[in-house]
């Protein structure tokens, strides 16, 4: 009989209609493909059946993530060999290739059905997308995963985005320059109220109230973040100058704020309710009050009906998360009342901060496992390394608005050179 990772090559080939760029070694230790490539090692039939019973990145997914799937070398080199040609639009068999590969895998991967998905994966989702109750759902199967997991990934500054990089920087000095960017768009002067929506570990809130002596209330949906936020800010001395409070962007009933952050939590928002946020962001604020909104962006779509969630990360990274062109969020942001006064695209940032933090996971991953799960480690991994060759090829990007809610006087408060803040 031949060898399963010749007819596992074989079939992928049909299957995508390119070549297979990668090796593969299979459970019965065969292998095919070109000898130099990184391979991808299939442990188990049960992923064939995983694939079978969910065809696409879904069973693909579900695969990996219960280990049934590897990468050995260069893990960046693989994914991008994989999505390149598919992202250029090869890869299009024709439909009876495509009925002979489906057989084949059957034949290979047995009539079991696969096991249950892992426990990674978001189940029972209930409630309205975005509401409310949904949402906070969501947040915490991202971010309620254990604070030591989170340590170990993004290292001393606690800083869950993208970092703003220089030559010959640490991850933490370009977290700190990223956050201190912030603070100087947002032109922030002590005795001021800052608003930090999605708060994340605290690590704005209290750059701002040391470094600028404004009094800063970070809300997040995260009852960890909030924990591990103010025990922090305990311990700095500053709880008379920030609250952190665990409370949707929708609840705050204490405005109006000098200065609104929200540092990566829009792609939480959902496209139904950009509106809604950008008319509560802008209520927040008081006149001549600045909004910095740092968000990844998606390329357009030929036709946006056509648009759909990327199902890897919905499914085990961002529950109900929702990417929009840059170009999207600024008119929202305007119809809201904005008046958007400058735009910085930081794409090629995001993905070395993304390098680094897979490079802080592979530092000591059976570490990162038992701190969360093993699957879990799996899954940060991949997203993370996948994510960095999105943006280093453009597919998606990162941008800083900053908007004003200019009062009836028509004056911005801004520099007559926007960029003033960056000297």
């Amino acid at each position: 009989m031949t060898a399963a990772a010749v007819r596992l090559h074989a079939l992928a080939e049909s299957a995508l209609g390119i070549p297979l760029p990668i090796r593969i070694r299979a459970w019965d230790r065969s292998e095919a493909g070109p000898p130099d490539a990184p391979t991808l090692v299939v442990r188990h039939r049960r992923a064939l059946r995983r694939i079978l019973w969910r065809p696409g990145e879904l069973g693909l997914a579900r695969a990996w993530v219960a280990g049934e799937l590897d990468i050995e070398g260069d893990l960046y080199d693989a994914l991008d060999r994989l999505a390149g040609p598919l992202w250029e639009g090869q890869g299009r068999p024709a439909k009876g290739a495509r009925l002979a590969a489906s057989r084949e895998l059957l034949a290979l991967a047995g009539p079991l059905p696969p096991p249950p998905p892992p426990r990674e994966e978001v189940r029972h989702r209930t409630g309205f997308r975005h509401s409310v109750r949904r949402d906070k759902r969501a947040i915490s199967h991202h971010y309620d995963v254990g604070n030591d997991f989170y340590e170990q990934v993004l290292g001393p500054s606690m800083v869950y985005s993208c970092a703003y990089w220089d030559e010959g920087l640490t991850l933490e000095e370009a977290q700190r320059a990223k956050i201190d960017l912030v603070c100087r768009k947002l032109a922030l002067q002590p005795g001021q109220r800052l608003l930090d929506v999605g708060c994340g570990w605290g690590s704005l809130a209290l750059h701002a109230a040391r470094e600028y002596g404004v009094r800063a209330v970070g809300v997040t949906l995260s009852a960890e973040q909030a924990a591990y936020a103010r025990k922090r800010i305990a311990e700095a001395g500053l709880t008379d100058r920030i609250d952190i409070r665990i409370q949707d962007y929708r609840h705050i009933p204490d405005g109006p704020y000098d200065a609104i952050a929200s540092i990566g939590m829009a792609e939480h928002v959902g496209s139904a309710r950009y509106r809604e946020y950008a008319a509560t962001v802008y209520g927040l604020l008081r006149p001549g009050g600045r909004l910095l909104n740092h968000q990844i962006a998606r390329r357009p779509e030929v036709s946006e009906e056509a648009y759909e969630a990327d199902e890897f990360i919905d499914a085990y990274v961002f529950p109900d998360g929702e990417l929009a062109p840059v170009g999207r969020t600024v008119t929202h942001l305007e119809e809201a009342g904005f008046e958007v006064r400058d735009l910085e695209s930081i794409r090629e940032h995001y993905a070395m901060t993304l390098r680094r933090w897979v490079a802080n996971l592979e530092a000591d991953f059976p570490r990162a496992a038992r701190l969360s799960t093993p699957g879990r480690a799996r899954v940060w991994r991949l997203y993370m390394a996948a994510s960095a060759l999105s943006f280093e090829h453009n597919r998606i990007g990162v941008n800083q608005i900053l908007a004003i809610r200019t009062p009836d006087s028509g004056i911005s408060g801004l520099p007559l050179r926007t960029r003033d803040w960056r000297s």
